[in-house]
């Protein structure tokens, strides 16, 4: 399945000629936005229009703004961002995104979250490890996800602190259904409230661009018909990832994922809370949701050239990753993983505070995938 996604990025051209009072006040706002010419501990934001084309949604109109800062402007506190992503299209499809990892002064709390409303399609394949490559239905609702970790410093890169998440799915349409369809858990529309425990080591500094350090979190979620949940199920999680610097400005990234979902005696877990392979941070290339089932396991190596040796501001990745879903650990057999691969093309956006502009092209044995984003993909 090839999946086409374009992205324009709308920005500041600097003239080559100048001398007007409007052009320096274009030159002044492109090496303000551009070329960080103001403090390094000063916050930074940028907003851009994005235009989109896919053939769920045809064209796909919106806006996208990144805002990141050092609590207090300190410099020995962690670089804290807040992204948000707001779009419409031409089927009546629209989409408010909201993530945010931010941390307080002395890096004492860790606030790591994202917020999700849409009306969107999504190409349903079914669940499990065989199902076909052609979708088999394509499934049109409406949908609220919250997820928010409130952590707090026990020690040194050390946090713990409460996981709660919010999904609520309704107004399903579903639109050319095959034989093989039928109506999964969650079709007829659910509301789900987990509460749950984590614990987070975090050494990095910089969240959209780990150069070095260790971060890892596991914990679980607890859904019950008695905290106003529809579903009885408990989501179990575990995500470690390696950053280590090799030649200068190279790093090698890796990341481990494992996610498993454990129902109650005679309850399911609805169909977009299972476990998804795919989209644009882990196993690119396979669109988000090809693959679901109860668990999933994937890890992910990146080599990153940030930037090359001869550039400035250009750099570039290579990375491959494996993962497999599965009912249950037992079922997990290695004939039934799957890999991805492919290169990126990075931007230095901000280079005081050492961000990123990426674009992935990713092949699996399906088709290709293509990503812009801002920050890595983990």
């Amino acid at each position: 399945m090839l999946q086409t996604r374009f992205f324009l990025l709308l920005v500041l051209l600097r003239p080559l000629a100048a001398n007007s009072q409007e052009e320096n006040g274009i030159i002044r706002l492109w090496n303000r936005v551009f070329n960080d010419t103001t403090h390094t501990a000063k916050p930074k934001f940028i907003a851009y229009p994005v235009v989109a084309f896919t053939p769920e949604t045809s064209w796909e109109f919106g806006a996208s703004a990144l805002y990141v800062y050092n609590p207090k402007r300190n410099l020995e506190n962690r670089l804290s961002e807040i992204s948000i992503f707001s779009f419409v299209t031409l089927k009546n499809q629209y989409g408010l995104y909201l993530d945010h990892a931010i941390y307080t002064d002395q890096n004492d709390y860790f606030l790591l979250g994202k917020f999700r409303v849409s009306q969107f399609p999504l190409l349903y394949h079914g669940v499990g490890i065989d199902t076909p490559e052609d979708p088999i239905a394509r499934i049109d609702g409406f949908s609220i996800t919250l997820r928010e970790r409130v952590l707090r410093k026990i020690k040194e890169n050390f946090y713990a602190g409460v996981e709660l998440d919010l999904n609520h799915f309704s107004s399903a349409e579903v639109f050319e259904p095959s034989l093989d369809f039928i109506d999964p858990a969650g079709l007829s529309g659910f509301t789900n409230f987990g509460i749950g425990l984590g614990l987070v080591y975090d050494e990095r500094y910089n969240v959209l661009n780990p150069r070095e350090g260790l971060f890892a979190e596991g914990g679980f979620l607890h859904y019950s018909q008695d905290l106003v949940s529809d579903y009885n199920f408990t989501n179990y999680f575990l995500d470690v990832r390696y950053y280590h610097p090799t030649l200068k400005n190279q790093v090698l990234a890796g990341q481990l994922l494992i996610n498993a979902a454990d129902a109650s005696s005679g309850s399911e877990v609805p169909f977009n809370q299972l476990s998804l392979m795919g989209g644009e941070n882990l196993m690119r290339g396979y669109y988000l949701g090809r693959y679901r089932d109860r668990m999933l396991i994937a890890s992910q190596l990146e080599y990153r050239f940030l930037p090359f040796p001869f550039s400035r501001r250009f750099g570039g990745t290579i990375f491959g990753g494996v993962g497999a879903i599965s009912p249950n650990v037992d079922n997990l057999n290695l004939d039934k993983f799957r890999a991805s691969g492919g290169l990126g093309l990075r931007f230095l956006l901000f280079p005081g505070k050492d961000i990123y502009t990426r674009f992935d092209v990713a092949a699996t044995n399906e088709g290709v995938g293509y990503y812009l984003f801002i920050g890595e993909a983990f």
